[in-house]
């Protein structure tokens, strides 16, 4: 499976659109979806969404991670089925009257999950169709303090990094003989073996990265990028169309309140 959140160099259209085009079409897709309380709307944004990757040619890639999306939303519906009993009860998750499935709770659940699985495809859409570099170059031309920039670039560099470890010293547990078992609970019992030394390794990893960023001159506060992202034709059309889409759907929302 392809590392979470990890750039993929390709030749695509979104690839060659400006960071700060990419920027915008995600937070317009992020005021759309919160604002939006119709399912069927939500269903066509993700079907978009998903439109978008199949065009930057990393719907394979977006795939991959479904798995994380499908579990996640397992959760959020079970929490608003035990939470948020309002409405017409459909059912119980256990039988003889406990836990009721309601309509309320479950048009929640299944909110909140088309909510997270869009704005989950759409933010890595983004990351991996950008360089890191070039969205730290943006952010900070945009205003956002160099010490922001470097604590997301970190966070985001680390993630794909953590997850080869932790497949690394899961290997490694399995080779050794360590047998957790199968099913759930074998899941559970291996995440301890994992977590203390990924934990360690990590925390003797940023002593080696304090050291880098020092020697690289960063508390000098003088940059020069290696390059200069430029807006192009087709990073104006997307920004146009896509301010023209965001203007029209908050006008309607101010209609519908007064």
């Amino acid at each position: 499976m392809r590392e979470i959140l990890q750039y993929i160099h390709k030749d695509a259209f979104f690839h060659r659109l400006h960071p700060g085009t990419k920027i915008f079409l995600v937070l317009a897709i992020g005021i759309v979806t919160l604002l939006t309380l119709d399912i069927p709307v939500l269903c066509l944004i993700l079907l978009a969404v998903l439109c978008m990757a199949l065009i930057g040619r990393v719907l394979r890639e977006v795939l991959q991670q479904m798995a994380l999306i499908l579990a996640m939303s397992v959760i959020f519906i079970l929490i608003t089925l035990i939470t948020m009993p309002n409405g017409q009860v459909l059912g119980y998750l256990i039988p003889g009257g406990y836990l009721p499935v309601t309509t309320g709770a479950l048009y929640a659940g299944v909110l909140l999950t088309l909510r997270f699985a869009i704005l989950i495809i759409s933010f890595q859409i983004f990351v991996i169709t950008t360089q890191p570099r070039d969205l730290v170059n943006t952010l900070e031309k945009i205003g956002i303090p160099i010490d922001y920039n470097l604590m997301f670039l970190i966070a985001l560099r680390f993630i794909p990094t953590l997850q080869i470890e932790a497949t690394k010293i899961h290997e490694a547990q399995l080779a050794r003989g360590y047998a957790p078992g199968s099913g759930f609970v074998g899941r559970i019992k291996s995440v301890a073996p994992v977590m203390v030394p990924l934990v360690s390794n990590a925390l003797a990893r940023t002593t080696v990265l304090g050291l880098t960023i020092d020697m690289r001159g960063y508390r000098t506060r003088k940059r020069t990028p290696f390059r200069e992202e430029h807006m192009n034709l087709p990073d104006k059309v997307v920004c146009v169309v896509v301010g023209l889409f965001l203007i029209a759907f908050l006008g309607t929302i101010v209609l519908t309140l007064f």
